[in-house]
């Protein structure tokens, strides 16, 4: 960990803007919150805060109210949250910036917290306007960004700020770089990465960045079907991405030359449409019908999966192997995250659905970490700089 934590930052009495994730789901119909994990994966950085007698300022965004104020997506019940979660008070401010927000962080005492409202209401935080940002900094004498999440967004309050105040890591922050890091740097082997979803083009990055590390690839969801495809594969109706064909062969051969498992499913389930209705059926790769897509991997495609990654030391998990929303296209999904709940290995899970998935689950707290950003572990294992990382103070 190569930048600084709020553990190497006097923080006792000081007024301390802490930017954090708080962008949870909500219940379409009641407005609650329906996951808290992103809450609760702060609290040790809030605590510590608290305990150590600064003024704790927290902001984050909710949703995309695209620089407009929507009363849905108002702060008030992520704080009444995160109150029943830290049983401490959590006062919330009627703005994020301005002068009567300025008042009310002037009456907050040693150990209080404070939640600003939602930052995206000004469309100046999106633009990583100097201005917003100034006036955030304004509020505080430190900070610390806790949202790593966000942290390959170059928003006002992920990188802006950083420029006025001392910029320092959270715990939860320096968690994600280290494990992430980690299996980057130093994996135990055999490493293996599982990697699922919609789409090639998200995965790329990150597939020629590890290539060299793992010593297998795994690939399911509806990505396998341009893999499939690249390699002479009839795959039905199954969404693919032409222009990412050749990419899959090159990537085929260049796991092959570095003696890497690149392996794709032997079987998928097939449905002529992806509704709750639709029946599924299991073919082999070779006898998936023309009028008929990839709707999830096949029982010989989880057992095979499941020996090959039984045998391995580090675990990274990234996208969901079938359409996960209906429950008939979501068995291959489950037995991974099954699978990866009960082994001694370090599982290391990429945020997003995937973090999603675990969490609904309940197996979150059964995987070595879970990531709170989906776009930002796949960013950070591409091997990319993240914004909201680099403008951080180095140890």
């Amino acid at each position: 960990m190569a930048k600084k934590t709020v553990r190497d930052i006097e923080v006792e009495g000081k007024r301390v803007l802490v930017r954090v994730d708080f962008n949870v789901p909500l219940d379409i119909n009641t407005g609650a919150i329906s996951d808290d994990s992103r809450i609760r994966a702060v609290l040790p950085t809030i605590r510590y805060l608290v305990g150590h007698k600064a003024k704790v300022i927290l902001c984050s965004h909710l949703g995309r109210p695209e620089g407009k104020v929507v009363e849905a997506l108002r702060m008030a019940p992520v704080a009444q949250r995160l109150s029943q979660l830290i049983n401490l008070p959590v006062a919330t401010a009627t703005d994020c910036i301005g002068a009567e927000v300025e008042k009310e962080i002037e009456e907050l005492k040693q150990g209080e917290i404070l939640l600003l409202e939602n930052l995206r209401f000004h469309p100046e935080e999106e633009a990583n306007n100097p201005t917003f940002a100034q006036a955030l900094a304004n509020l505080a004498d430190i900070y610390v960004d806790d949202a790593f999440g966000t942290a390959h967004r170059a928003h006002a309050s992920t990188v802006g700020v950083a420029k006025y105040l001392p910029a320092v890591a959270g715990l939860l922050m320096e968690k994600e770089l280290t494990t992430l890091g980690g299996i980057l740097d130093s994996p135990e082997h055999p490493f293996v990465a599982l990697l699922g979803g919609a789409k090639v083009s998200d995965k790329i990055g990150l597939m020629q960045n590890i290539l060299d590390k793992v010593d297998k690839l795994l690939v399911g969801g509806g990505m396998a079907a341009t893999f499939l495809k690249a390699q002479g594969y009839s795959v039905g109706s199954s969404l693919i991405e032409t222009d990412k064909q050749d990419l899959a062969r090159e990537l085929v051969d260049a796991a092959s030359r570095r003696n890497v498992s690149l392996l794709l499913p032997l079987d998928v389930v097939v449905a002529d449409g992806i509704t709750k209705e639709a029946t599924g059926q299991i073919v082999a790769i070779s006898d998936i019908p023309e009028n008929k897509g990839i709707v999830d991997i096949g029982p010989r495609t989880i057992e095979m999966f499941t020996e090959q990654i039984k045998s391995c030391q580090t675990i990274f998990w990234n996208g969901p192997m079938g359409v996960y929303e209906i429950e008939q296209f979501a068995v291959g999904t489950k037995a991974m995250a099954e699978l990866l709940a009960s082994l001694k290995a370090t599982t290391v899970v990429g945020g997003g659905s995937t973090a999603e998935i675990v969490e609904e689950m309940h197996l979150a707290n059964k995987m070595s970490h879970v990531s709170t950003g989906g776009g930002a572990s796949l960013k950070f294992l591409e091997g990319k700089t993240l914004p909201g990382v680099a403008v951080l103070l180095d140890k």
